[in-house]
């Protein structure tokens, strides 16, 4: 980026804020701290930040429960999650709900540095992109046509539909009704969720818990590449 990020941190241990503080500042980045979630929901208020790193287990609202609250009001800004060791399910949940990353404590700094770095270069990237990579997926805008890895994927009508609406529309949350518009001759909503369904099979390693095709809970949906 051509000015400096600036990163929000959420956590309630103090000696990790300040640490975090001090090295992301020695980076060229701009920080800002909050010690819970209500703090965070106060700052956002008042500032828009390129990157938040929230820590999941706090006192009072829990960083999962704050994350839910934030992809209702932004479906784009980076969130890298941190988690203590081992916490497998919480990672899961956090991926499911919208966060781009987690690392587990403890952790090194320069690899929090490298992750925060990457996730700031995949959210200025251009969505301009004809062709979309994620994970082992790709999709050519032009050609209509899924890979994975170097096989072919077949899709539907509707399926083709949706994925090339999505793939237009990288990082940022999609309605329902532009969904429905997708499909033309129906008013059912219940269709978009079906397709939804079908899609996720085709492009998520597990589509009960997908990391590219996620609902923003009473909003719509977001394809994250």
């Amino acid at each position: 980026m051509d000015r400096q990020a600036h990163i929000l941190v959420v956590d309630d241990d103090e000696r990790l804020r300040d640490l975090l503080d001090d090295y992301l500042t020695e980076n060229d980045f701009l920080v800002s701290v909050a010690a819970s979630s209500l703090d965070a929901r106060k700052t956002l208020e008042l500032i828009t930040f390129d990157l938040i790193v929230l820590d999941v287990m706090m006192p009072g609202e829990t960083g999962l429960e704050f994350l839910q609250y934030f992809r209702e009001k932004n479906a784009t800004t980076p969130v890298l999650m941190l988690t203590a060791m081992g916490e497998a399910e919480d990672r899961i949940e956090g991926l499911a709900m919208g966060a781009d990353d987690y690392l587990p404590k403890p952790f090194e700094p320069k690899e929090l540095l490298l992750r925060l770095k990457n996730l700031l270069k995949r959210s200025t990237s251009s969505v301009k992109n004809t062709v979309l990579r994620f994970g082992a997926h790709t999709y050519d805008i032009l050609k209509d046509e899924l890979k994975y890895h170097d096989d072919i994927i077949h899709l539907t009508t509707s399926e083709r539909q949706f994925l090339r609406f999505f793939g237009q529309n990288p990082n940022r949350l999609v309605s329902r009704d532009e969904l429905l518009a997708c499909l033309g001759d129906t008013d059912n909503e219940r269709a978009v969720d079906v397709q939804v369904t079908r899609l996720r099979k085709k492009i998520e390693q597990d589509p009960k818990h997908p990391i590219y095709l996620q609902t923003i809970r009473g909003k719509g949906y977001i394809f994250k590449v």
